[in-house]
């Protein structure tokens, strides 16, 4: 059952205009075109083409809500890494998964001063060059703008992220048109899980970046217990083993990792049907944090777990439930 628990002690944060909010996952796959399969034939994404400037080819699943997947393969020996890549590469040593994580901070320069004046180490900020392909030239503000960190905060690497507004055009809105509408009804991504050791660290150190309030609750299809902390209206989830079980293997086989993603769909018994025959297996239905969902075998495909739950429109809050609602995450078959 969900009780109330204690975010951490660390005075909160000035607000800001807009709040931080979940952006996007670094997903690597063993190589490109794997991990494009996988999220294409098996599951009904819609993947985009990117970019490979220097030996990391990446593609993009998009969401209409702005949220997003960033799928990466090395695609030779020599490739040219940045230090984000790098520490990715030495945890998963050339296969599949998830270990580093984007907020988008609209005020990018003030949310560094921010975690700063809290004894966290930011970067310096980072820029998409002046010559991006897919930026608007020189004399504009560059596409993207980023910073990391020198000492990770969290079990998983973190940075934050914001977008310059890119000159409107027909093919730039037919292009975000179509890269949106996904064959499995994808919506948004709504929750990125965060797996550690120690899940109350993860908690505290949110807490003392902003993120408090959040709400114990135990996801027994994982065999994992943590908080579900709310962020821009979504959830991060920091969680640790709660006996054998799927996370305690994944924690054992990789360290620290970001698990599993949230993904809202518009018809979740169409998007079940869907990813049942990609993997040729039953799929069973059950009560997460945001109602009916299921989860797609895709471990051993992709280092990561998806979570696919009915639209955001049914599912209530997509934030954390309140500690008083009593209800504990998954566990509860629901009978569909």
């Amino acid at each position: 059952m969900l009780a109330v628990g204690q975010p951490g002690s660390a005075a909160p944060l000035p607000p800001v205009a807009e709040p931080d909010r979940l952006d996007h996952v670094l997903l690597w796959g063993r190589s490109i075109d794997e991990v494009t399969s996988v999220m294409t034939a098996k599951l009904g994404f819609q993947v985009v083409p990117g970019r490979n400037p220097g030996g990391v080819a990446n593609r993009y699943i998009r969401m209409a809500d702005g949220s997003y997947v960033e799928l990466l393969g090395i695609t030779r020996s020599d490739a040219s890494m940045d230090p984000g890549m790098l520490a990715d590469q030495a945890s998963l040593h050339g296969s599949a998964g998830a270990r580093t994580f984007g907020l988008r901070a609209p005020d990018l320069e003030l949310r560094r001063k921010q975690l700063a004046s809290q004894g966290f180490a930011p970067t310096d900020v980072f820029s998409a060059s002046a010559d991006d392909p897919d930026g608007d030239g020189p004399a504009h503000p560059p596409r993207w703008r980023l910073f990391a960190f020198k000492r990770d905060p969290l079990s998983s690497h973190l940075f934050f992220i914001d977008y310059a507004t890119l000159a409107a055009t027909p093919g730039r809105a037919a292009a975000g048109r179509a890269a949106r509408m996904h064959p499995n009804g994808a919506q948004a991504v709504t929750g990125f899980w965060l797996l550690s050791r120690n899940a109350g660290a993860d908690r505290d150190r949110l807490a003392r970046m902003g993120f408090g309030g959040a709400t114990p609750i135990r996801f027994p299809q994982l065999a994992a217990r943590g908080y579900c902390v709310p962020v821009g209206g979504k959830r991060l989830l920091a969680l640790q083993p709660d006996g054998p079980g799927i996370a305690a293997d994944a924690l054992r086989a990789g360290g620290p990792q970001v698990l599993g993603i949230d993904v809202a769909v518009a018809d979740l018994d169409a998007a079940r049907l869907r990813i049942a025959r990609g993997y040729e297996t039953q799929l069973a239905a059950y009560r997460g944090l945001f109602g009916t969902s299921f989860l797609a075998p895709t471990r051993n495909d992709l280092g990561l777990l998806v979570e696919v739950h009915v639209p955001a429109a049914q599912a209530g809050s997509l934030a954390c439930p309140a500690a008083a609602d009593g209800a504990e995450r998954g566990g509860v078959p629901a009978g569909r």
